[in-house]
């Protein structure tokens, strides 16, 4: 009976050897290349990402997992492509080859995502170079390669170009006498960064009960500063016709106070 080929022979045989020496990490299948490159693809992406594609038998869904952090499609076949060259004939052009084609892809993830430096050094250690974390990886780059430092060179200069780029949000400064009012000293305000002042914000807007999502948000609150640093009088209620209405009963109540009592003199 036939086996079953998955994206090609050499996609195949990578990955039924990877599943076969993970129990063995110290062991020399472990260690060999195409189970490497595998090992490498899980860094990048879930290992689930790799594997329930191969279990299912569905390329399409591997491509889909692999293009999430943007790598293309015609870069995607090229990979392919150049798993299978090797596979067919150890050449040095497509050793390298992969591995920055692999280098390429974690950059597009580091650019995508906040990596952490252990995840960096997780993904650098496992490239052949003399700085790899075992022995067998340092032994086959020396005899692949002429220059044994240019992939990891690659790699270094690769992390360097493509950091996360993160763009500084502008910081939204409120009206001063309201955070005052909440006790924040404006030398504490001015230090700041945008996320910390924003969530102030959030709490200066909540405590004079306006929607921080309304247009008229900063007319609203610089009204109700203005009205929390001037109180109206105690006999006012805000309404003028009212007030006007409450008056003139306070007037006509001591007139007739003043009549009765005029009456009971007289």
């Amino acid at each position: 009976m036939e086996k079953s080929i998955f994206v090609n022979e050499a996609f195949t045989c990578a990955l039924n050897e990877y599943l076969s020496s993970k129990d063995n990490p110290e062991g020399i299948k472990y260690n060999s290349f195409f189970v490497v490159v595998i090992r490498l693809l899980t860094l990048i992406y879930d290992e689930l990402d790799i594997l329930n594609p191969f279990y299912l038998n569905n390329e399409v869904s591997l491509n889909m997992n692999m293009k999430k952090y943007g790598y293309s499609d015609e870069d995607l076949n090229e990979f392919k492509r150049s798993l299978q060259r090797f596979y067919e004939n150890e050449t040095e052009h497509n050793f390298l080859k992969i591995q920055k084609m692999l280098v390429d892809m974690f950059a597009k993830k580091k650019v995508t995502l906040k990596l952490s430096e252990q995840e960096v050094n997780d993904f650098r250690s496992l490239l052949f170079s003399p700085y790899a974390s075992n022995t067998l990886l340092v032994s086959y780059n020396f005899m692949m390669t002429k220059d044994p430092f240019e992939v990891v060179s690659y790699f270094d200069k690769q992390m360097a170009e493509n950091e996360k780029k993160v763009v500084s949000k502008p910081k939204e400064t409120l009206n001063l006498e309201a955070y005052e009012i909440l006790n924040y000293a404006l030398e504490d305000i001015k230090a700041m960064n945008s996320d910390e002042l924003d969530e102030v914000n959030k709490e200066v807007y909540n405590y004079f009960d306006i929607n921080a999502n309304a247009i008229n948000k900063n007319y609203l609150l610089d009204k109700a500063v203005y009205e929390h640093n001037h109180p109206k009088p105690a006999l006012s209620t805000g309404n003028g016709y009212i007030d006007i209405l409450f008056i003139l009963s306070i007037i006509a109540t001591v007139g007739m106070v003043i009549l009765i009592i005029t009456l009971t003199v007289l």
